[in-house]
């Protein structure tokens, strides 16, 4: 693939992402998004075979610049496990404050949407959404042997905490307020500290 091919492709992701954040995948067809990233219609199927294997490549493409910032917070040598891990946790209440933009979570935003329409679209959320637990886990572990955080099962708590947060995503989302999310922040601040299961 050429400069210029791999540019055009990244701009049509980047613009696409936008329009899925605020709109959802659904909502948003290939001459809005076209008209948007202003490429020729006939082009799209020259970076893409299908809306279906664009929405896996900017769910995969979302799961790389993600992760790349999780490890960077998660493995830094900044304070101990668990206020690495309450740092993340922070930033996600700081998000969900803002505007919706290219901040938001987008699995939070597809997860419901795209599962039953398209399982590679599915498996690229589950594998992304694995890779930020199994972070998750191996900084819940750091904490147990920097002593930061007592968890008997740092998988199992991963799992939990993702899930948690999740979920108070999307009732903060119904709401619209910040409830939920300050709600999970004080159980999670618990469950780190072994006041709570796991």
């Amino acid at each position: 693939m050429n400069v210029q091919t791999k540019e055009t492709r990244q701009h049509i992701l980047d613009t696409g992402y936008d329009l899925i954040v605020a709109k959802g995948f659904s909502n948003v067809g290939l001459s809005q998004l076209l008209k948007h990233a202003e490429v020729p219609k006939g082009s799209f199927y020259h970076y893409f075979k299908s809306k279906e294997q664009f929405g896996e490549a900017l769910i995969n493409g979302y799961f790389t610049n993600y992760l790349e910032r999780l490890n960077a917070l998660l493995c830094s040598n900044d304070g101990s496990a668990y206020d690495r891990l309450i740092g993340y946790w922070q930033r996600w209440i700081d998000v969900q404050e803002g505007v919706c933009g290219a901040q938001k979570c987008l699995v939070v935003k597809l997860t419901a949407e795209v599962s039953d329409l398209s399982d590679p679209m599915r498996l690229a959320l589950l594998k992304g959404a694995t890779s930020i637990i199994s972070a998750i886990s191996q900084c819940i572990e750091d904490g147990n042997k920097d002593g930061s955080v007592t968890v008997g099962n740092s998988q199992e708590t991963a799992q939990l905490l993702y899930n948690l947060w999740i979920g108070a995503s999307l009732m903060r989302k119904l709401t619209q307020d910040q409830a939920s999310l300050e709600l999970a922040m004080e159980t999670t601040k618990k469950i780190l500290a072994g006041e709570a299961c796991c």
